[in-house]
């Protein structure tokens, strides 16, 4: 993913690893986003399993949800459908959640890579085209 990323023009600033839950996700996206341009991309938590809530600490620290984005990502493969992550705004950053299967996350990146350097042009008023 890291690699797909640097190959489409991203300069990948950090990989952390935070525990799960849904105060511990929305904590960490709040501090990574704080102040941050560009796009924030969540693994795994995006299941049904217990302690997959990733989606959910997401969702309380959004501004505004990106539904286009997550719908794409589902959209990708059969098993993309039991995915429930999520996408949208907080300030200036984009995050999307991607789940956690190595594969899964490579095919549901890719799903949306091609309309993330404009939507993170848009979010940050740099697009010419829309008036900015």
């Amino acid at each position: 993913m890291v690699a797909s990323l640097e190959a489409a023009g991203f300069v990948v600033d950090a990989v952390r690893i935070i525990p799960d839950g849904r105060e511990q996700v929305g904590e960490a996206l709040v501090e990574v986003c704080a102040g941050f341009a560009g796009l924030v991309a969540t693994t795994g938590g995006t299941g049904f399993g217990p302690r997959d809530l990733t989606p959910e600490g997401t969702e309380i620290v959004l501004d505004r949800r990106a539904p286009g984005l997550a719908e794409a990502m589902r959209a990708v493969s059969p098993l993309g459908r039991l995915t429930r992550g999520v996408a949208g705004v907080r300030g200036t950053a984009l995050i999307v959640n991607l789940p956690g299967s190595p594969s899964g996350a490579q095919e549901c990146l890719e799903a949306i890579l091609d309309v993330v350097p404009h939507a993170l042009d848009l979010l940050t008023g740099t697009n010419p085209r829309h008036g900015h």
